[in-house]
């Protein structure tokens, strides 16, 4: 393992400039700097929902993903690396198969919510959809290892699944979005 940080600040950012691990300095604001950020707040938000008492196998899952999710950002901080697998992708349609299974099929749309974890898992599904956009985005200018694009987008797919268990784990319920809502209000064509 490389070295471990003593100190925390080291003012080499103050310039809007950021070292990527292979030593070379990008702007903060690089499109390679927001996939790895966007990736690593994604980890974050699994934090949260990480953070009430939720079902053990999808928080082993979760904590599986967030390590997955570590070993994504260090290899977007390394140009030219490729460190996710197919494999990573595979444990993700296997995931989502097992998961999805025991829920009842959707006829109509959700709205996110469903208890603090699933709410959680709701934000976590959007960043990851924000994640691979940015992912996209740099693999318009830059190689990008295809597994890791579709990693992201099989996450974002197994955290709408999460949030969907995790609303039945907290016994709350799905609201499913009323299409005809906005016609019944009067504002349709406004």
């Amino acid at each position: 393992m490389g070295n471990r940080l003593s100190r925390i600040y080291t003012r080499t950012g103050d310039d809007g400039m950021t070292g990527l691990a292979d030593g070379s300095r990008v702007s903060k604001t690089g499109v390679r700097v927001e996939a790895y950020g966007t990736v690593d707040e994604l980890n974050s938000v699994i934090g949260l929902v990480l953070a009430p008492a939720i079902p053990a196998p999808v928080r082993d899952t979760l904590v599986r993903v967030q390590h997955e999710l570590f070993t994504l950002g260090g290899e977007l901080a390394m140009p030219g690396e490729t460190l996710v697998e197919a494999g990573a992708v595979t444990r993700l349609e296997e995931d989502l198969d097992a998961y999805n299974e025991a829920l009842p099929p959707l006829k109509e749309f959700i709205l996110p919510g469903g208890g603090q974890a699933a709410a959680a898992c709701h934000l976590a599904r959007t960043v990851a959809r924000r994640a691979e956009r940015r992912l996209f985005a740099l693999a318009d200018n830059e190689a990008v290892n295809p597994e890791a694009l579709r990693y992201l987008n099989r996450l974002s797919d197994l955290l709408f699944v999460l949030a969907r268990v995790l609303t039945r784990a907290a016994a709350g319920e799905e609201i499913l979005w009323e299409s005809a809502r906005l016609a019944r209000t009067g504002n349709e064509g406004k």
